[in-house]
């Protein structure tokens, strides 16, 4: 008697990443947040951050589904009044030890220095766990555990013998920190891993680490900048797993140059309209008042004359204003569209069945990282 077999389950076909942001939306949150942060003195950057991660997740999507950021921007603003109670003492203990120890010994405070740089790879780490667990999918949180020490000690260790290669063990440096944080990152009960190594990141970019020492020229930067990062961004895309979940990218190697090239060009015609507004503004003041600029320098009253001081100080905050809209849109907007664009999950089928897991962190390592200025986004 012949018994039917049912066949295996067809694999689950490869979803794309989309990214449904309307650049004009965006271009005005932003443009807002800038003005408030000059205003606030930069409080409200804790406001706006918020609002920008809740702008990209929302119109990220996968299968239909978009994500979800619950982070709050009180949390991040508690967060950093705490690490400013704890950074403020060590920053002032660091200037004292530092005058001494120069005095006693060149090259002293390098301990000092080392500390720091621990320090914010501790908060490097603790940010990318709040960020983690403020991040939904489905239903579902992502989330980390780890020692954030742990990873600050490698990544000490590691970033000693990029300097003692000249920046050639950058690759296997990568390599070994994501290894670290993927291993520690979890989506509900599936857990992250990362199979990249450091020689095929360095394969791919051998010829952008010859090239490196251009970037100090203003032409070839944007061009092995964005080319950098394009294949940073793709090698560390196909390395991630979540189980049995892969990632694929179609991130081109000129695919991010032309966002670079945008920053470039947006920020020198803002400072060349800077030149321009401060020009135009110190001789329309010398007409009205009379006195040539060459008076005004001899007397040493230049800088006293309040209507210059005015002039100045407001062509610099629309430049900062500027520069902070250009940044954010291009360098963050425009390169997050490209690169979540590009990727093509596999068996997206294994995280149908995750179950919730995970709880949250605190903000103080964000916190700590902005008061450090390492925060990434």
């Amino acid at each position: 008697m012949n018994m039917l077999v049912a066949p295996p389950p067809l694999p689950d076909e490869p979803k794309p990443v989309t990214f449904s942001g309307n650049r004009g939306e965006f271009r005005k949150l932003v443009t807002r947040g800038a003005a408030l942060e000059l205003i606030t003195a930069g409080f409200y950057r804790f406001w706006l951050a918020t609002d920008m991660r809740r702008h990209m997740w929302s119109h990220t999507e996968i299968d239909g589904d978009s994500f979800e950021y619950t982070g709050r921007a009180k949390e991040l603003l508690i967060g950093f009044l705490i690490a400013m109670a704890i950074l403020v003492p060590i920053y002032l203990v660091y200037f004292v030890l530092g005058i001494e120890a120069e005095r006693a010994q060149a090259f002293a405070g390098t301990p000092i220095f080392l500390f720091f740089y621990m320090f914010g790879q501790f908060a490097i780490y603790r940010a990318r766990r709040y960020r983690l667990t403020r991040t939904i999918w489905r239903g579902v949180r992502f989330w980390m555990d780890g020692s954030g020490w742990s990873y600050a000690w490698r990544a000490v260790l590691w970033s000693a013998l990029v300097a003692l290669t000249l920046g050639f063990a950058w690759p296997w440096r990568e390599a070994a920190l994501e290894r670290y944080k993927m291993r520690h990152t979890y989506y509900g009960d599936l857990q992250g891993s990362f199979v990249g190594t450091g020689w095929e990141f360095f394969k791919r970019g051998w010829g952008l680490w010859l090239a490196s020492p251009f970037m100090l020229l203003i032409i070839p930067a944007p061009f092995i900048l964005g080319a950098f990062r394009a294949i940073e961004w793709k090698w560390w895309i196909e390395s991630v797993r979540f189980g049995d979940v892969s990632f694929r990218s179609r991130l081109r190697t000129d695919a991010l140059i032309g966002r670079y090239w945008a920053a470039v060009g947006w920020c020198t015609l803002a400072f060349v309209g800077l030149m321009i507004y401060i020009s135009a503004g110190t001789f329309l003041y010398m007409q009205v008042s009379g006195q040539g600029l060459a008076n005004l320098a001899a007397g040493g009253h230049i800088m006293q004359a309040v209507p210059i001081v005015a002039i100045y100080a407001v062509g610099y905050l629309a430049l900062v204003l500027a520069m902070n809209i250009v940044i954010r849109v291009a360098l963050f907007r425009d390169i997050w569209q490209r690169i979540v664009s590009s990727v093509v999950i596999n068996r997206l089928d294994v995280a149908a069945n995750v179950a919730a897991k995970g709880e949250l962190v605190s903000a103080l390592g964000e916190g700590i990282a902005d008061g450090l200025d390492v925060a990434g986004f």
